[in-house]
Protein backbone atom coordinates (compact mmCIF):
# COMPACT_ATOMS: atom_id res chain seq x y z
CA UNK A 1 0.00 0.00 0.00
CA UNK A 2 1.49 3.64 -0.91
CA UNK A 3 -0.06 6.76 0.81
CA UNK A 4 1.57 10.09 0.02
CA UNK A 5 0.99 13.29 2.64
CA UNK A 6 1.65 16.40 2.46
CA UNK A 7 0.64 18.72 6.23
CA UNK A 8 1.81 21.67 7.29
CA UNK A 9 -0.34 21.35 10.69
CA UNK A 10 -3.53 23.10 9.24
CA UNK A 11 -4.08 21.56 6.30
CA UNK A 12 -3.95 17.51 5.60
CA UNK A 13 -4.04 16.32 1.47
CA UNK A 14 -3.58 13.15 0.09
CA UNK A 15 -1.36 12.91 -2.90
CA UNK A 16 -0.66 10.54 -5.73
CA UNK A 17 2.55 9.52 -6.74
CA UNK A 18 2.67 11.39 -9.88
CA UNK A 19 2.02 14.50 -8.17
CA UNK A 20 4.90 14.55 -5.73
CA UNK A 21 5.85 17.40 -4.25
CA UNK A 22 8.51 18.42 -1.95
CA UNK A 23 8.09 18.25 1.76
CA UNK A 24 5.59 15.27 1.12
CA UNK A 25 5.36 12.27 3.30
CA UNK A 26 5.33 8.80 1.63
CA UNK A 27 3.92 5.68 3.59
CA UNK A 28 4.37 2.31 2.70
CA UNK A 29 2.96 -0.63 4.12
CA UNK A 30 3.77 -4.03 2.78
CA UNK A 31 4.26 -2.70 -0.41
CA UNK A 32 4.62 -4.24 -3.69
CA UNK A 33 7.89 -4.41 -5.62
CA UNK A 34 6.44 -2.06 -8.62
CA UNK A 35 5.53 0.19 -5.58
CA UNK A 36 9.43 -0.02 -3.91
CA UNK A 37 10.71 0.86 -7.45
CA UNK A 38 8.58 4.15 -8.04
CA UNK A 39 9.73 5.21 -5.22
CA UNK A 40 13.17 4.90 -5.34
CA UNK A 41 12.88 6.20 -9.03
CA UNK A 42 10.72 9.36 -7.92
CA UNK A 43 12.62 9.95 -4.57
CA UNK A 44 16.20 8.81 -5.70
CA UNK A 45 16.33 6.82 -2.46
CA UNK A 46 18.49 3.79 -2.33
CA UNK A 47 15.88 0.86 -3.11
CA UNK A 48 18.02 -1.04 -0.10
CA UNK A 49 17.03 1.36 2.37
CA UNK A 50 13.21 0.89 1.29
CA UNK A 51 13.42 -2.83 1.21
CA UNK A 52 15.02 -2.88 4.99
CA UNK A 53 12.39 -2.56 6.67
CA UNK A 54 10.51 -5.51 5.06
CA UNK A 55 12.99 -8.40 7.08
CA UNK A 56 11.22 -9.49 10.09
CA UNK A 57 15.16 -9.77 11.60
CA UNK A 58 16.43 -6.75 10.35
CA UNK A 59 17.84 -4.91 13.51
CA UNK A 60 17.52 -1.15 14.45
CA UNK A 61 20.48 0.68 12.80
CA UNK A 62 21.53 4.22 10.85
CA UNK A 63 22.69 3.88 7.31
CA UNK A 64 23.46 6.73 5.38
CA UNK A 65 23.88 6.80 1.20
CA UNK A 66 24.73 9.91 -0.67
CA UNK A 67 21.93 12.22 0.52
CA UNK A 68 19.90 9.80 1.94
CA UNK A 69 19.74 8.14 5.74
CA UNK A 70 17.93 5.05 7.16
CA UNK A 71 16.35 5.17 10.58
CA UNK A 72 15.38 1.30 11.11
CA UNK A 73 13.65 1.37 14.39
CA UNK A 74 11.51 -1.44 15.84
CA UNK A 75 8.18 -0.93 17.30
CA UNK A 76 5.84 -2.19 19.69
CA UNK A 77 2.46 -4.32 18.38
CA UNK A 78 -0.18 -6.12 20.20
CA UNK A 79 -0.88 -9.33 18.81
CA UNK A 80 -4.00 -10.05 21.15
CA UNK A 81 -4.42 -9.17 24.82
CA UNK A 82 -1.52 -11.44 25.73
CA UNK A 83 0.72 -11.58 22.71
CA UNK A 84 2.96 -8.65 21.59
CA UNK A 85 5.83 -8.65 19.31
CA UNK A 86 7.42 -6.30 17.57
CA UNK A 87 8.19 -4.76 13.61
CA UNK A 88 10.88 -2.96 11.70
CA UNK A 89 9.98 0.41 11.19
CA UNK A 90 11.97 2.30 8.82
CA UNK A 91 12.46 5.76 8.25
CA UNK A 92 13.93 7.17 4.85
CA UNK A 93 15.03 10.87 4.71
CA UNK A 94 15.93 12.31 1.52
CA UNK A 95 16.55 16.13 0.68
CA UNK A 96 13.03 16.11 -0.98
CA UNK A 97 10.77 13.96 1.21
CA UNK A 98 10.28 11.43 4.80
CA UNK A 99 9.46 7.88 3.71
CA UNK A 100 8.14 5.31 6.10
CA UNK A 101 8.10 1.53 5.41
CA UNK A 102 6.66 -1.40 7.66
CA UNK A 103 5.17 -4.49 6.83
CA UNK A 104 2.37 -3.84 8.55
CA UNK A 105 -0.27 -0.94 9.39
CA UNK A 106 0.83 -0.19 12.87
CA UNK A 107 -0.95 2.08 15.80
CA UNK A 108 2.50 4.56 15.66
CA UNK A 109 1.92 5.25 11.90
CA UNK A 110 -1.89 5.71 12.15
CA UNK A 111 -1.50 8.13 15.27
CA UNK A 112 -0.07 10.44 12.09
CA UNK A 113 -1.97 9.94 9.17
CA UNK A 114 -5.24 8.68 10.78
CA UNK A 115 -5.81 10.31 14.14
CA UNK A 116 -3.84 13.19 14.95
CA UNK A 117 -3.45 14.86 11.16
CA UNK A 118 -2.95 18.23 12.63
CA UNK A 119 -0.23 17.06 15.47
CA UNK A 120 2.74 17.19 13.09
CA UNK A 121 4.61 19.18 9.37
CA UNK A 122 6.09 17.20 6.99
CA UNK A 123 8.10 20.06 6.13
CA UNK A 124 9.83 19.64 9.31
CA UNK A 125 11.53 16.25 8.33
CA UNK A 126 13.75 15.77 11.42
CA UNK A 127 10.64 17.20 13.73
CA UNK A 128 8.50 14.60 12.16
CA UNK A 129 10.87 12.16 12.47
CA UNK A 130 11.61 12.60 16.29
CA UNK A 131 8.08 12.41 17.00
CA UNK A 132 7.34 9.08 14.99
CA UNK A 133 10.23 7.88 17.38
CA UNK A 134 8.35 9.38 20.76
CA UNK A 135 5.28 7.75 19.99
CA UNK A 136 6.62 4.58 19.33
CA UNK A 137 8.54 5.13 22.92
CA UNK A 138 4.65 5.93 24.20
CA UNK A 139 3.67 2.89 22.80
CA UNK A 140 5.92 0.78 24.57
CA UNK A 141 5.14 2.40 27.61
CA UNK A 142 1.61 1.60 26.99
CA UNK A 143 2.17 -1.90 26.15
CA UNK A 144 3.99 -2.17 29.70
CA UNK A 145 1.38 -0.84 31.46
CA UNK A 146 -1.03 -3.20 29.83
CA UNK A 147 1.47 -6.42 30.38
CA UNK A 148 1.51 -5.18 34.17
CA UNK A 149 -2.15 -5.30 34.52
CA UNK A 150 -2.71 -8.20 32.79
CA UNK A 151 0.36 -10.11 34.80
CA UNK A 152 -2.30 -9.40 37.88
CA UNK A 153 -4.95 -10.85 36.59
CA UNK A 154 -3.53 -14.05 35.86
CA UNK A 155 -1.79 -14.25 39.18
CA UNK A 156 -4.79 -13.64 40.45
CA UNK A 157 -6.11 -16.86 38.28
CA UNK A 158 -3.17 -19.12 38.95
CA UNK A 159 -3.88 -18.39 43.07
CA UNK A 160 -7.39 -19.76 42.72
CA UNK A 161 -6.15 -22.67 39.83
CA UNK A 162 -3.52 -23.54 38.14
CA UNK A 163 -5.10 -23.89 34.82
CA UNK A 164 -2.81 -24.50 31.43
CA UNK A 165 -4.60 -21.12 30.38
CA UNK A 166 -3.29 -18.89 32.72
CA UNK A 167 0.10 -20.62 32.57
CA UNK A 168 0.33 -20.19 28.59
CA UNK A 169 -0.65 -16.40 28.98
CA UNK A 170 2.13 -16.08 31.53
CA UNK A 171 4.59 -17.67 29.03
CA UNK A 172 3.25 -15.25 26.25
CA UNK A 173 3.77 -11.69 28.64
CA UNK A 174 7.13 -13.30 29.05
CA UNK A 175 8.01 -13.93 25.65
CA UNK A 176 6.95 -10.27 24.45
CA UNK A 177 8.68 -8.58 27.25
CA UNK A 178 11.90 -10.61 25.75
CA UNK A 179 11.45 -9.32 22.15
CA UNK A 180 10.61 -5.51 23.85
CA UNK A 181 13.64 -5.80 25.87
CA UNK A 182 16.04 -6.29 23.08
CA UNK A 183 13.91 -4.25 20.86
CA UNK A 184 14.08 -0.84 23.58
CA UNK A 185 17.97 -1.72 24.09
CA UNK A 186 18.72 -1.71 20.01
CA UNK A 187 16.24 1.81 19.59
CA UNK A 188 18.49 2.95 22.27
CA UNK A 189 21.64 2.65 20.09
CA UNK A 190 20.12 4.28 17.57
CA UNK A 191 19.25 7.40 19.41
CA UNK A 192 22.74 7.65 21.08
CA UNK A 193 23.95 7.54 17.18
CA UNK A 194 21.65 10.56 16.52
CA UNK A 195 23.50 12.42 18.89
CA UNK A 196 26.34 11.57 17.52
CA UNK A 197 25.13 12.79 13.90
CA UNK A 198 24.17 15.76 15.32
CA UNK A 199 27.58 16.81 17.05
CA UNK A 200 29.74 15.52 13.75
CA UNK A 201 30.22 18.43 11.45
CA UNK A 202 30.36 15.91 8.49
CA UNK A 203 26.93 14.03 8.54
CA UNK A 204 25.01 16.61 10.71
CA UNK A 205 23.45 18.16 7.29
CA UNK A 206 21.77 14.93 6.26
CA UNK A 207 19.83 15.19 9.62
CA UNK A 208 19.57 18.69 10.72
CA UNK A 209 18.27 19.09 14.09
CA UNK A 210 17.13 22.65 15.11
CA UNK A 211 17.20 24.03 18.81
CA UNK A 212 13.23 23.28 18.96
CA UNK A 213 14.13 19.57 17.59
CA UNK A 214 16.60 19.36 21.13
CA UNK A 215 14.27 19.43 23.88
CA UNK A 216 11.59 16.61 21.90
CA UNK A 217 15.02 14.16 21.16
CA UNK A 218 15.74 14.23 24.83
CA UNK A 219 12.45 13.32 25.55
CA UNK A 220 12.60 10.45 23.40
CA UNK A 221 15.65 9.22 24.83
CA UNK A 222 14.09 9.75 28.42
CA UNK A 223 10.53 7.43 27.24
CA UNK A 224 13.14 5.19 25.76
CA UNK A 225 15.46 4.74 28.76
CA UNK A 226 12.18 4.50 31.31
CA UNK A 227 10.72 1.84 29.01
CA UNK A 228 13.83 -0.19 29.04
CA UNK A 229 13.82 -0.14 32.90
CA UNK A 230 9.75 -0.89 33.33
CA UNK A 231 10.44 -3.88 31.06
CA UNK A 232 13.31 -4.94 32.81
CA UNK A 233 11.77 -4.92 36.61
CA UNK A 234 8.26 -6.30 34.41
CA UNK A 235 10.80 -9.19 32.88
CA UNK A 236 12.08 -9.91 36.37
CA UNK A 237 8.55 -10.09 38.02
CA UNK A 238 6.87 -12.33 35.93
CA UNK A 239 10.40 -14.50 36.09
CA UNK A 240 9.77 -15.14 39.77
CA UNK A 241 6.29 -15.31 39.52
CA UNK A 242 6.81 -18.03 37.17
CA UNK A 243 9.53 -19.38 39.03
CA UNK A 244 6.47 -19.47 42.35
CA UNK A 245 3.88 -21.05 40.62
CA UNK A 246 6.76 -23.72 38.97
CA UNK A 247 7.55 -24.70 42.87
CA UNK A 248 4.05 -24.00 43.96
CA UNK A 249 2.46 -26.72 41.14
CA UNK A 250 5.66 -29.37 42.13
CA UNK A 251 4.87 -29.00 45.94
CA UNK A 252 0.98 -29.75 45.01
CA UNK A 253 2.28 -32.27 42.84
CA UNK A 254 4.41 -33.75 45.83
CA UNK A 255 1.52 -33.64 48.07
CA UNK A 256 -0.93 -35.06 45.82
CA UNK A 257 1.30 -38.16 45.71
CA UNK A 258 2.15 -38.26 48.74
CA UNK A 259 -1.61 -38.48 49.37
CA UNK A 260 -2.47 -41.47 46.94
CA UNK A 261 0.48 -43.71 48.12
CA UNK A 262 -0.77 -43.17 51.48
CA UNK A 263 -4.37 -43.98 50.39
CA UNK A 264 -3.00 -47.13 48.44
CA UNK A 265 -1.42 -48.13 51.85
CA UNK A 266 -4.29 -47.81 53.72
CA UNK A 267 -6.39 -49.58 51.07
CA UNK A 268 -4.09 -52.08 51.15
CA UNK A 269 -4.46 -53.21 54.71
CA UNK A 270 -8.37 -54.65 54.19
CA UNK A 271 -7.59 -56.24 51.45
CA UNK A 272 -4.64 -58.44 52.83
CA UNK A 273 -6.48 -59.35 55.98
CA UNK A 274 -9.34 -60.18 53.68
CA UNK A 275 -6.88 -62.19 51.52
CA UNK A 276 -5.53 -64.03 54.38
CA UNK A 277 -8.86 -65.23 55.60
CA UNK A 278 -9.48 -66.23 52.12
CA UNK A 279 -7.08 -69.13 52.21
CA UNK A 280 -8.37 -72.45 51.65
CA UNK A 281 -6.17 -73.23 55.12
CA UNK A 282 -7.34 -73.21 58.61
CA UNK A 283 -7.62 -69.81 59.92
CA UNK A 284 -8.98 -67.84 63.44
CA UNK A 285 -12.40 -67.82 64.17
CA UNK A 286 -13.14 -70.23 61.59
CA UNK A 287 -15.40 -71.75 63.83
CA UNK A 288 -16.69 -69.12 65.59
CA UNK A 289 -20.33 -67.96 65.12
CA UNK A 290 -18.57 -64.01 65.41
CA UNK A 291 -15.92 -64.57 63.12
CA UNK A 292 -16.59 -62.54 60.78
CA UNK A 293 -17.28 -59.50 62.87
CA UNK A 294 -13.54 -60.15 64.37
CA UNK A 295 -12.11 -59.88 61.00
CA UNK A 296 -13.99 -56.84 60.43
CA UNK A 297 -12.84 -55.44 63.56
CA UNK A 298 -9.21 -56.21 62.94
CA UNK A 299 -9.12 -54.45 59.75
CA UNK A 300 -10.84 -51.32 61.56
CA UNK A 301 -8.01 -51.52 63.82
CA UNK A 302 -5.01 -52.04 61.70
CA UNK A 303 -6.42 -49.74 59.59
CA UNK A 304 -6.71 -46.86 62.13
CA UNK A 305 -3.23 -47.57 63.67
CA UNK A 306 -2.07 -47.27 60.07
CA UNK A 307 -3.77 -43.78 59.43
CA UNK A 308 -2.93 -42.45 62.81
CA UNK A 309 0.82 -43.16 62.40
CA UNK A 310 0.70 -41.48 58.69
CA UNK A 311 -1.47 -38.65 59.99
CA UNK A 312 1.35 -38.42 63.04
CA UNK A 313 4.53 -38.46 60.59
CA UNK A 314 2.58 -35.44 58.36
CA UNK A 315 2.47 -37.71 55.64
CA UNK A 316 -1.24 -37.88 54.93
Amino acid sequence: MLRIYKNDGINFMELEIANLVRNAWINLVNPTTEELELVAEKTDAPIDFLKAALDEEERPRIEMEKDSVLILINIPVMLSETNYDTLPLGIVITPQNLISVCLENNPVILEFNEYNRRSFNTAKKTRFLFQILYKSATYYLRYLRQISKLSEQIEGGLRRTMRNKELFELMDLQQGLTYFTSSLRSNGIVLDRLLRIRSNQQTNHLIQIYEEDEDLLEDVIIENNQAIQMVEMYSKILSRMADTFASIISNNLNMVMKFLTSMTIILAIPTMIASFWGMNVYVPFQENPLGFLWTIVIIIVATGITTYVLIRRRIL
